[in-house]
């Protein structure tokens, strides 16, 4: 009977072959016979469908020929030899993503397909709020955290001092409890972080009187962290291996995200400030020279005769620092007409004729 194989893996036949992959390792996680719900006899078709997909050549005869063309090995015996390891078919997933499968299986027992990952400790986000001078220039800010640090006692081992550390029992000192699972695909060795030593693969010979033999302690920590100049609302900075501590691993990361108070003054994009200065009438015309606010303080501004409302003056070299060296202020010039004009002001308008 002819199988159509990218409906039961649930994608069009345009798919890609990260949506091939994506389709199989949820359907795999959903009807794996060791889970609760789990349908072994799903489960073998969602394979047998990847395993054509998935390699270029095999989906190419299929799209021309269908499934009539694998009758007898598209499954690597699906029909006769099973998922006991004797007769399935294993090179069609080399180099099309058969390296997923032991991530899945992975998760779902415990271990994984490379042995037990590098223990890290978690990271920490932290809120800091700057004021718009201070995100222009760079400032440094103290941090003070409470957070998982190496037990000062015992320098992390977990050790009362000079008792030293012994090898693991459970482990034996590999940090790792090694283990058999029988899948439907046979028997699959698992690898899971020992629970005795954490994964250190030593056990102290007498605990830590302070850290009962963790090797850390909840402390609050003072940091001094450097904030860059040219920093924006909503960057995040990373301080590396300033977070969580862990007995036997790589400490987390601190992970600093800004925020940046607004200034009425100046507004921002990019390396470029922008502020507004208003004028007045005769200014305009005759050109003059006016006091504005930058980054830097106050500095002169030059306006030229005949400048009209909404003109744009640049300062160059008082915008926002970088590694170029520094962005432009742009000056928006606002031509401010009076409202009330004495008779002799009026008239005097009035004589001159500056109309359009």
């Amino acid at each position: 009977m002819a199988k159509d194989y990218y409906k039961l893996l649930g994608i069009e036949k345009s798919a890609s072959q990260d949506e091939i992959k994506k389709a199989f390792r949820g359907l795999a996680h959903k009807y794996h016979p060791d889970k609760q719900g789990g349908d072994e006899a799903k489960f073998k078709e969602i394979n047998e469908a990847y395993q054509i997909l998935s390699d270029e050549k095999k989906r190419a005869q299929y799209d021309q020929f269908g499934s009539a063309a694998f009758d007898g090995s598209a499954g690597g015996g699906y029909g006769g030899g099973g998922f006991n390891g004797a007769g399935f078919d294993f090179s069609g997933f080399q180099g099309a993503g058969f390296e997923d499968l032991g991530d899945i299986f992975g998760g779902m027992f415990g271990g994984s397909r490379g042995g037990s990952r590098e223990r890290r400790g978690g990271d920490i986000q932290v809120d800091v709020h700057l004021s718009f001078h201070e995100s222009i220039f760079g400032v440094d800010k103290e941090l003070s955290l409470t957070k998982n640090i190496a037990c000062e006692r015992c320098a992390g081992n977990g050790a009362e001092p000079g008792k030293g550390v012994k090898k693991c029992g459970t482990c034996d000192g590999n940090g790792v409890v090694i283990g058999v699972q029988r899948t439907i695909l046979g028997a699959m060795q698992t690898k899971r972080t020992c629970e005795t030593c954490h994964g250190t693969g030593e056990i102290p010979n007498t605990p830590c009187s302070t850290c009962h033999g963790a090797g850390l302690e909840k402390k609050r920590k003072t940091l001094n962290v450097h904030i860059p100049s040219g920093v924006e609302d909503g960057n995040v900075l990373r301080v590396r291996s300033e977070g969580e501590a862990i007995k036997g691993g790589e400490s987390g990361d601190l992970f600093v995200r800004i925020g940046v108070k607004p200034d009425h003054r100046f507004e921002r994009d990019g390396e470029t400030i922008y502020s507004e200065k208003q004028i007045g009438f005769t200014q305009a015309a005759l050109g003059a020279v006016v006091s504005i606010e930058t980054v830097d303080g106050k500095a002169d501004l030059t306006i030229p005769a005949g400048t009209q409302s909404q003109t744009q003056l640049r300062l160059r070299g008082k915008g926002v620092p970088s590694r170029g060296g520094r962005g432009d202020h742009i000056v928006i010039v606002k031509v401010v007409t009076p409202y009330k004009l004495s008779k002799e002001q009026r008239k005097m308008l009035e004589t001159l004729g500056l109309n359009e």
